[in-house]
């Protein structure tokens, strides 16, 4: 009997568009990316490098972007889940979480914790509160962060055991200048945590326009020696990744740098199945 092939997934994608003018990131300073970009963008890269489903994930800190984001999914077929945001520090998040946790859509959430002033903002006693309700909720939780924020993550992940959780974009390391430490013992920690998984994404942004797979390699190799086969997904984060490179780049360079560690059926849950059970969402 002929085994039915794996569908892929890329957990880490984003949609927006300018005119609604929540994106308070986007402008200038990034400007081959100051544009639309919407599902009939990506669909046909999506099948150029083979990949069959998508993570949606916020990119404005407003619940307005979040319905945005839901009322997209619940039109796109290839949008398998969306990782929103909520005020976690506001006394409403109890009420307005489990208003979209009636969503069969959203899938998670994420504060955007690598632009707040206050760098260990996940460990304010509100914020802490809200963040077991996430875990009660058994909603999975994105950790947007760069490797300053990794200690205070790993103290909020101490105080509440139970939480889901996943690291974006190996937390932001500074690949262009190669530094590797104390993000490596840093992150090394974090992976100490049974129920934190890693994201594959986001790294040749860090790297520079200029990258070359040399530069990312040794930061791969230390996710996938702390994190293993069942904990790590790939993301593409495009398309913020088109400020270094195109889609299918960002899919190959996962590709070759995952698979000096990993044989088929490790792969195969890395570019799907281990997104698909992180996020809950049916790929059938």
């Amino acid at each position: 009997m002929t085994r039915a092939p794996s569908l892929t997934i890329d957990s880490h994608q984003h949609f927006w568009k300018v005119s609604r003018g929540d994106y308070g990131w986007l402008d200038e300073s990034v400007a081959p990316i100051l544009r639309d970009f919407l599902p009939e963008d990506l669909r046909p890269l999506l099948a150029r490098a083979g990949i069959d489903r998508t993570i949606l994930v916020q990119a404005a800190e407003t619940q307005a972007e979040t319905d945005f984001l839901l009322e997209i999914a619940a039109q796109t077929d290839f949008v398998a889940g969306v990782v929103g945001w909520l005020d976690m520090d506001d006394a409403g998040f109890p009420e307005r979480l489990a208003h979209y946790r009636r969503n069969p859509h959203f899938v998670g959430l994420r504060p955007m914790l690598q632009g707040l002033p206050d760098d260990a903002f996940i460990l304010r006693p509100r914020v802490l509160d809200h963040l077991k309700l996430v875990a009660e909720a058994d909603l999975a939780f994105d950790i947007l962060t760069f490797p300053r924020h990794l200690p205070h993550v790993a103290k909020a992940l101490e105080a509440v055991p139970g939480l889901r959780a996943v690291i974006d974009h190996i937390s932001k390391p500074a690949i262009a200048a190669g530094t590797l430490d104390p993000w490596r013992r840093d992150l090394a920690a974090i992976a100490d945590f049974p129920n934190v998984a890693c994201k594959v994404s986001g790294m040749v942004t860090e790297a520079g326009a200029d990258w070359r797979l040399a530069d990312l390699r040794p930061f791969v190799d230390h996710v996938a020696a702390v994190f293993g086969e069942d904990r790590l997904m790939f993301g593409s984060d495009w398309p913020v990744a088109l400020l270094a490179a195109p889609y299918g780049e960002v899919a190959h360079a996962a590709r070759a740098l995952l698979g000096a560690h990993f044989g088929p059926a490790g792969m195969t849950k890395i570019f799907g199945a281990n997104a698909a059970r992180f996020y809950k969402v049916e790929v059938a």
